[in-house]
């Protein structure tokens, strides 16, 4: 059970970059095989965040490097746009599918500050996999 936590945790970081895949699925998959509730949250969670985190620093220390990139796509545009709108309280959106990490991306590259990733953007991650955990323990009802 440790090492399938684990394995979550590792899946939800790198959920938490730019690669697209869905830690939610992951999430769904590990409660459906029977593992608790309150560690699936845990290890979805810290992975998440230091994903996200590690998406953030990035941003932060590759600058300017990391516009061309994020131009590229429609959602790195959105990103972009809510960042230079909305300044730190764009982290809030920073779970949403899609558009969250480049987000937290870009969140770096403005040098949004630290209190605004920890509270808005890690904050709405872990309250994410609270719903789906909630959700999924409703459905099972």
């Amino acid at each position: 059970m440790t090492g399938g936590l684990i394995g979550l945790a590792v899946t939800a970081a790198l959920a938490a970059t730019v690669l697209p895949f869905s830690s939610e699925a992951a999430v769904v998959a590990a409660l459906a095989a029977g593992w608790p509730p309150a560690g699936v949250w845990l290890a979805a969670s810290v992975g998440n965040c230091l994903g996200a985190l590690s998406t953030w620093a990035l941003g932060w220390w590759i600058g300017k490097a990391a516009l061309p990139r994020l131009v590229a796509t429609r959602a790195g545009r959105a990103a972009l746009r809510w960042a230079e709108r909305l300044g730190p309280w764009a982290m809030a959106g920073s779970w949403l599918p899609v558009v969250g990490d480049p987000l937290m991306l870009a969140g770096g590259l403005f040098r949004l500050p630290l209190w605004a990733v920890i509270g808005l953007g890690l904050g709405t991650r872990v309250a994410r996999y609270g719903a789906v955990i909630w959700l999924w323990g409703r459905a099972a009802q």
